[in-house]
């Protein structure tokens, strides 16, 4: 397997961006990316227009979904809400023909047996839906821990995931590299990879160029080229990452002023340059001690 091709596709998230489709997309091109990943528009006639341009632009896209609402799930919300919800968007996001769905589903407070039924009659909607369907790891929602995740991949081991694991950093509060945190169940069964720098306290660091948060980086890090050397073994040729710094809370903002400390392009586009960087150093076996 590791002498096959496996190459390196790194997508624009569009959270935060405030600009047309088209200046997005020239951005991302003059910066080497080669897609984009946002959420399924709600609206008929804009799921009509985005579908157009992405055609038009031949321009790879990753359907972002919410079950119930986003971001956060209404808590009156019963599990099989969630589910129709799934199967009613499933159904419009064929409408924009993605590379897959990346799926932000259920509730952190349901009990593990709910989770379990949920998530198994995700998996036979999904597989109905003739979509590849992916599932976040965010807090909030259902996949808000290592620990229930590992759970429900004992359980339902057919599970495929996007690994954000700056929501596990916050939830734990820790970086998770003790010897008792293994994550190899997960770690065999990530799709997608969303790179955003957390720390113990927050999802996301001011700038991960930072060396205060170098070592955070280099956990970060260490975790993606575990999710590349899975794939690689499983015969992947293509291995898929969005640099998902974003805005609501995430970005730091200076107090009373309320000025950004960084501009949310320059830090997706710094990510995705260092994981390129990245991504060429594990593919031939240099140190990671070469790192920013």
């Amino acid at each position: 397997m590791a002498d096959q091709p496996f190459e390196l596709e790194i997508f624009r998230t569009l959270w935060g961006f405030q600009g047309r489709w088209q200046q997005a997309c020239d951005e991302l091109r003059a910066a080497g990316f080669d897609g984009i990943e946002a959420r399924l528009p709600a609206d008929a006639g804009t799921r009509t227009a985005l579908a157009d341009f992405l055609q038009a632009e031949r321009l790879p896209y990753i359907c972002i979904l919410f079950t119930s609402a986003p971001v956060l799930p209404r808590q009156s919300d019963t599990p099989a809400d969630h589910l129709d919800d799934f199967a009613r968007q499933l159904a419009w996001s064929h409408e924009l023909a993605p590379r897959f769905v990346n799926v932000l589903a259920g509730n952190d407070r349901w009990p593990l047996s709910s989770q379990v039924e949920f998530f198994g009659r995700a998996l036979e909607i999904a597989a109905d839906s003739g979509l590849t369907c992916v599932f976040e790891t965010h807090r909030a929602r259902s996949l808000y821990s290592p620990w229930v995740t590992l759970e429900l991949i004992r359980q339902l081991p057919e599970l495929r995931f996007t690994s954000d694991i700056s929501h596990w950093v916050v939830t734990c509060e820790r970086l998770l590299d003790d010897p008792a945190d293994d994550l190899t169940a997960f770690i065999e069964r990530v799709h997608h990879i969303q790179a955003r720098v957390g720390y113990d306290q927050g999802p996301q660091v001011p700038h991960p160029a930072a060396p205060e948060h170098a070592e955070a980086l280099a956990f970060h890090q260490r975790h993606w080229a575990a999710i590349w050397e899975a794939q690689r073994a499983q015969g992947r040729e293509i291995t898929t990452l969005t640099p998902e710094f974003g805005a609501d809370g995430y970005l730091h903002h200076l107090p009373f002023t309320d000025v950004p400390v960084a501009n949310l392009w320059q830090l997706n586009r710094w990510m995705a340059d260092c994981e390129r960087r990245h991504f060429d150093r594990w593919s031939t076996h240099q140190p990671l001690s070469m790192e920013p």
